[in-house]
């Protein structure tokens, strides 16, 4: 039998969805491109339901999302006129904004250290 403490764990872990640090980041984004707004929250609100335990359930949500290395994920925002990246813990259950931009901001950064 499981002490409480791991049948805690096991449960957290199996049932937990993502915290997402920071919504701020976005809100600031899409004060400044406004015809990005729903779309990024949309996204936003998808993140925080989402159980993603590995890139693979990133990929069944957004199938043309990139996997990069270091758990960073790179999504196309309205249209592909915009990229976000991501970093991931997925054990803990927590994403990182790491860069949100235009594509041409985009194309000026190193998507894998950013």
């Amino acid at each position: 039998m499981f002490p409480l403490r791991e049948l805690y764990f096991i449960f957290v872990t199996k049932f937990r969805t993502l915290r997402v640090i920071a919504k701020k980041t976005l809100r600031e984004f899409w004060e400044k491109h406004n015809d990005c707004e729903q779309q990024l929250k949309a996204w936003y609100e998808e993140a925080l339901s989402a159980v993603w335990k590995t890139p693979i359930d990133i990929k069944r949500d957004y199938p043309i999302a990139s996997i990069l290395g270091d758990n960073r994920v790179v999504f196309n925002i309205k249209g592909n006129n915009y990229r976000l990246i991501v970093k991931i813990n997925y054990r803990f259950g927590m994403v990182w904004i790491r860069f949100i931009g235009t594509h041409a901001d985009y194309d000026a950064i190193d998507a894998e250290t950013i």
